[in-house]
Parts: structure tokens; sequence; C-alpha cells
């Protein structure tokens, strides 16, 4: 299977975005127009530099406003068209995308427009080239791919073909499953898009919306089930179009688009089996069983508050690594491991970031297809050397050059802490009643949600939730869960837009640190409240204001919102359920734990949000000064 992109997919200039596609392992380009015409160089010299880099020109694109014209404009759109088979035949490409017309003055008619292409077929067959007819959804009078077809049918030219582009079929709401009565030979090139469901103008949707298949709402997989049931074998590719793409990282971007479209293809593979697919066998998605560790990189004076922290929270100093400056602190199923050595991997994050977590431990059935999955749709192997009786734990690179391991029972990698580390003697395991970890706040720039959320659902196999807003005093934060089936492992991506905003400033000072809090499990709150208050843990102050609206909103039992005062507990209720949390304060730039009780509720709190985070603005530095 070939694979393919738009060059106006990306951010950046032509160079930069042919550098980007090829690092990213596609197989050709569709040159837009715009980039070949903003590019000072001649058209052979563009084709010799694309083919320099390792991609073939799958398409040219776009030729507009071409069928059922009245003359002269009709002998002005077929001198245009010469002109543009120059060319490409300068750049060393044979194929052309015509979309349907949107010219005021265009005609309807089948057979007129039919017609128009059976000439053009002609031309082009004299010289080598074929033509591709796509149905624009917002076309004048053919905006339906069904409609596209019949043209091309009664076209009947073997250099006249369909193209089909998700969107425009998806985007209408209207079934792809007349795709695969076409015979595939005559689709001449397939064009993929996703994008979040938005009711608006469907031109307006599609030139700033798009996002990479799997990004958003519309069944790219099922599209694609039919075309390749038609009996379609050339390249699959990625035409996108969205603002926010336009300023993001190039290479970020290519790579996401080469995730995107080898994820979707496999889902096709194993949706329908019996499509002929070139595409090696991967394995499915990777269901996670829950966090296994968390892993800080602090030192010196750091890693002791850090530790003073953990005491305070009913966590013991477990062990300690056999060869490295490695300890573990334990409570219920819950490890963090505080790494103090100064070479490797959380030397350089520490040294980049100051305290930080830099690893993630995530337990899974198998951590060799997790691997394989997750290198083949992308992602970076992370090594580093390891000493005498250590285990190779498999890992890759996560947001912000972190890294995350992936550890299993299959082939004894989660005996590591038996094999690799010597328990503490006379540790003190009771702890203060905290069970598991939760859940995990990575916090980002908004324009990387998109990226991360691919990252995650193309190897594992969970489910996003829809994009909340989170009320920040000085601006919004976009957050977004990512969890598996069984709720064992779950992410909340949080994207800040500004830097008056607390994720923003905790980017800021951390110079993007990836995770900036831990929310951890209790069964009874008050209980776990208690314990750490003899343990010395101060929680964050919430205000008098917000249990005098707890009052107003909610019916308590008696006594009940009393004790939530006292131990600034917050609250939240559904109809499923109700849910208690408490929160640690700042530390290490903008850190902080979360504890919380679940009772049958799904949720994460986002009503407490505004004010949890006026409480943790509260306790910061005045602005332009570095927090503790």
């Amino acid at each position: 299977m070939k694979t393919s992109i738009a060059t106006v997919s990306i951010s950046g200039d032509f160079r930069e975005k042919l550098e980007a596609i090829a690092a990213a392992g596609f197989d050709g380009i569709e040159i837009f127009e715009q980039d070949f015409i903003a590019y000072d160089g001649s058209p052979r010299d563009v084709g010799n530099m694309i083919r320099d880099h390792g991609l073939e020109i799958s398409l040219f694109q776009p030729f507009r406003d071409f069928e059922g014209l009245p003359e002269p404009l009709r002998a002005k759109a077929f001198d245009r068209a010469e002109r543009k088979f120059d060319l490409m035949q300068e750049l060393g490409t044979d194929l052309v995308l015509f979309c349907s017309s949107c010219h005021p003055q265009a005609l309807g008619g089948i057979d007129r427009a039919a017609a128009d292409f059976r000439e053009l077929g002609d031309r082009a067959a004299a010289r080598g080239l074929r033509v591709g007819y796509e149905a624009l959804a917002w076309g004048k009078h053919v905006n339906d791919h069904r409609d596209a077809w019949e043209i091309v049918r009664r076209a009947d030219h073997p250099n006249i073909g369909l193209i089909v582009d998700s969107f425009h079929t998806l985007g209408r709401k209207l079934s792809p499953e007349s795709i695969r009565s076409i015979p595939g030979d005559k689709i001449f090139f397939v064009q993929l898009a996703d994008a979040p469901l938005i009711e608006m103008d469907l031109l307006y949707w599609s030139r700033h919306f798009r996002n990479m298949p799997g990004e958003g709402d519309l069944d790219v997989t099922g599209f694609m089930q039919a075309v390749m049931a038609a009996g379609y074998t050339g390249p699959v590719s990625l035409e996108i179009f969205n603002d926010q793409f336009r300023s993001a990282n190039t290479r970020q971007l290519a790579e996401d688009g080469y995730r995107s479209l080898i994820a979707t293809m496999d889902d096709v593979k194993k949706a329908e089996p019996t499509l002929k697919i070139d595409l090696p066998d991967l394995p499915a998605r990777v269901q996670p069983k829950g966090v296994s560790f968390v892993e800080f990189a602090a030192r010196g004076q750091e890693a002791d508050t850090l530790g003073t922290l953990l005491t305070s929270l009913g966590f013991a100093k477990a062990a300690k690594h056999r060869n490295k400056d490695l300890s573990l602190w334990q409570q219920g199923d819950i490890r963090i491991v505080v790494n103090e050595e100064t070479e490797g991997h959380a030397a350089h994050t520490y040294n980049a970031r100051g305290t930080t977590v830099c690893d993630l431990g995530i337990e899974v059935a198998s951590a060799k297809d997790v691997m394989t999955r997750a290198i083949a749709t992308g992602a970076k192997a992370f090594t580093q050397p390891l000493d005498m009786g250590e285990l190779e734990i498999p890992a890759i690179r996560g947001l912000s050059g972190s890294v995350m391991h992936f550890l299993d029972g299959e082939s004894g990698l989660d005996q590591v802490w038996d094999v690799e580390f010597v328990k503490e003697a006379g540790a003190d395991l009771v702890g203060a009643g905290l069970k598991c970890i939760d859940h995990i706040a990575q916090t980002m720039s908004y324009e990387d949600m998109l990226s991360w959320t691919l990252f995650y659902t193309s190897i594992f196999d969970v489910q996003k939730s829809p994009m909340v807003d989170v009320i920040d005093p000085d601006g919004l934060v976009r957050s977004q869960v990512i969890e598996s089936r069984d709720g064992a492992l779950k992410f909340t991506l949080n994207g800040a837009d500004s830097y008056r905003t607390l994720a923003g400033r905790f980017l800021a000072e951390t110079f993007g640190a990836s995770v900036q809090h831990i929310a951890m499990s209790s069964d009874d709150i008050f209980a776990t409240a208690e314990t750490l208050k003899a343990r010395g843990f101060v929680p964050l102050k919430i205000s008098d204001n917000y249990y005098d609206d707890l009052k107003a909103r909610f019916d308590f039992p008696g006594g009940l919102l009393e004790k939530m005062k006292e131990a600034n507990v917050l609250y939240d209720r559904d109809e499923k359920g109700e849910f208690f949390q408490i929160y640690s304060g700042n530390f290490a730039g903008g850190m902080f734990f979360e504890i919380l009780q679940r009772n049958s509720y799904k949720g994460f709190g986002a009503p407490n949000a505004p004010f949890r985070i006026a409480a943790q603005k509260r306790q910061l530095p005045p602005k332009g000064m570095p927090s503790a």
C-alpha cells in the first residue's frame, strides 16, 4: 500500500514539507498548486527535488471550474487544461485532479459534462496523462460521488477516472457503500480526511476544520472499506485543510498523518479481512491494564522535598535499586520511583526541567505486541544502556520527550520490582488508604492535543471523550479524556492556549514537562483525610464561598457538608453517583496530587475546576516570579 499526503496538509515552506513528509515514511505527495506557485524553482527542478527526497508525485491538484461551461468559457477551460498538462509533464507526474465546477455560469447535465471529459480524455491520452474527477460537496451541479461516477462512466474514456474524498462523501452524510460497485480500475485516486461533527456551511467546515483520520468523528474506516472492496489498488492519500495545522510543527504533522493512515488501513484490514490490503499484519490495539509506575526525575534537596510530600501522603520508601540511585515509594497498588541519577534519561530530564515526571510504566497483556504496533504507527523506540541484572523493558518516547515503558506478566517484566530492587527493612506499607492511580493529567499546548489523542488511540484500545472547556480565571484550557474501556487507564489531556492559565504557567516554568498532576483513589476519602492530617499533609485550601454554594445546590445528609469543609473536600454529583476530591498544594513548578473517591461517578469533577484553579493560583507567587 502506497501512502501519500497533499502538501497543503502541513505547515512550512515547500522544502520543509518535503523533508518532513519523507522523514515520516510517506511514498508520495499531492502537489497543491499554491505550494508549487510559491516555490522559486522551475517545474523540472521541483520534480527532481521531490524525487531526490525519495518521493513520487502521486497527483497534481487542483483544476477548478472545467465542465459544463458555455462558449467562449469552454474553449478557455480547455486551453487552461493544456497549460496544466505542460506543467505536469515538466514535473513528471501523470495524474491531475479536476473538481466539480462551482462556476456561476456552469450548465448542468450529466451528458454535457461527460462530453467535456471525453474530449479532455483524448487530449490527456495524447500526452500519456490521466484526469481524475472529484465531486465537491458544495459543487454547483455535481456534489455527490455517485453523480461524478455517472459522468466518468458516460465519458467512457480510459484516461478519465474518478477521485473520491472521504470528506466530500461523509461530510454530506452520504453512504459510501455505493463505491463498492464502481470498478476499482476506474477509481484513479483516494483522498482521506476526518473532521469533528459540526453543523456549519460545508465549504467553511471543509476549509478550516478537517483533521487526520482518527482525530475526528467521521466513519473514515467504513469509507475505506467500501473503496478497497471496489478493488482500488492505488495510493491512499491525505488532504487536510485546518487552520490550526497551518502554524503547527511540520514534522509532527507529517508523523501524525503517517500514523493516521497506517492505523486507519489496519482498522480496515481487521474489519474486513477478505480485502486485499498490502500492509503488514499488526497486533490489535492493546488493552492497557493500568499504570505500573510513575517515575520522577529529582535530585538533592528537591528529591528530599518530594520524599517529604510522599511521606505525608502515606507512601513509604519500600525499596532501593540494586545498581542505580532510584528509590521505590509504594502505597496500595501505586508505585512512585524517584530517580536521582546524574546520567541517563532521568538526569537529562532533570537538567532541562527540574523535578518532573520523566517516565510512565504501563501494564499491558503483551509488551511485545504494544511495541510492534507503536513502532509501526510511527512511535520512536527508547533505549539506554543496561547494567548487569537489569531487565530489558521495551519503551517508546512519549509527550515532551518523556518515556513510556511497557510491562507484562507474559514475559516476566512485571517482576522488575523483585529482580532489580532490594526491599527496605521495616518499611511501613500500611499507608493512608490510597489504592491505585485513577488518572494522570498531561498538559500540553492546545495545538498538540490532536497529535497526542491520535498517539494514544492508535496504540491502545481506548476511547476518547468529547473535548470540554475548563475555566481558568485567566483563560480557557481544553480538556479531553483518553480512557480504556474498563477504566483501568485514564489520561486527561489538557491543552493550554495562554501562558496566563495555570496549565500554561506550568508549561512555561517547567519548559514543557508532560505530567502536571496525578490522581489517586481512596475508598473512604474522609478516613484518608484524617490519616493524612496526622502525617502532616496540608490540603489545598478551598474558599468558604464554595461550600455555601454547595449547600444551595445539593441536599446533604446531616454533617457531611461540615466534614467536607473541614477537610477541604470538593464534591460533585451526577445521575450515576457522587464524587469527592482533595488536592495537594503546588510543588515543583506547578505539579500537584489529587485524592479522589468515586461512588459510581464516571466524570472528573469538571464543575469544580474553576474553584480548584483559583485556590491553586492563590498559592502562587506574584506573576513573573518562579513557583517553588
